[in-house]
């Protein structure tokens, strides 16, 4: 019995200092915060880029479609079939690139809510270690 409780309180310890070993010091997970903050940031920028890429694409894509079903218009009138068919062509073609360009966009606007939920949460896990920090100080 008395070596079972040798060989507990003895783990015990051994734990103790592995993990007071392993964990970071509060001053690196400090670091570390601000720098999932900075790399968060960066992100953001990109995405927003991104997004506002994708809008100037979906605007000419508007327009070339709205051309584009102008010239149908036209095609129809006139009664060839040739021109009709190449314009529902040219239509269904500039249909599928907005269809794909907002999906894009989409895309791209879902990945920067991501990328602010992402840095919201590492602002509030570095202001939460700082306040640990403090507390720790005043001990």
């Amino acid at each position: 019995m008395r070596t079972l409780i040798g060989w507990t309180v003895g783990a015990a310890c051994a734990t103790v200092i592995v993990t007071g070993v392993s964990a970071p010091a509060p001053a690196q997970e400090t670091k570390n915060d601000r720098q999932e903050i900075r790399q968060d940031s960066r992100e953001i920028r990109g995405d927003r880029k991104e997004v506002g890429r994708d809008t100037q694409e979906v605007r000419g894509d508007r327009k070339d479609l709205e051309a584009s079903r102008q010239r149908l218009r036209d095609a129809y009138k006139s009664g060839d079939a040739a021109a009709i068919k190449a314009a529902r062509e040219n239509y269904q073609k500039n249909r599928s690139s907005l269809r794909g360009d907002l999906k894009e966009r989409r895309q791209d606007a879902r990945d920067l809510r991501q990328d602010k939920q992402e840095r919201r949460q590492d602002v509030k896990d570095l202001h939460e270690d700082q306040v640990q920090a403090r507390a720790r100080q005043t001990k």
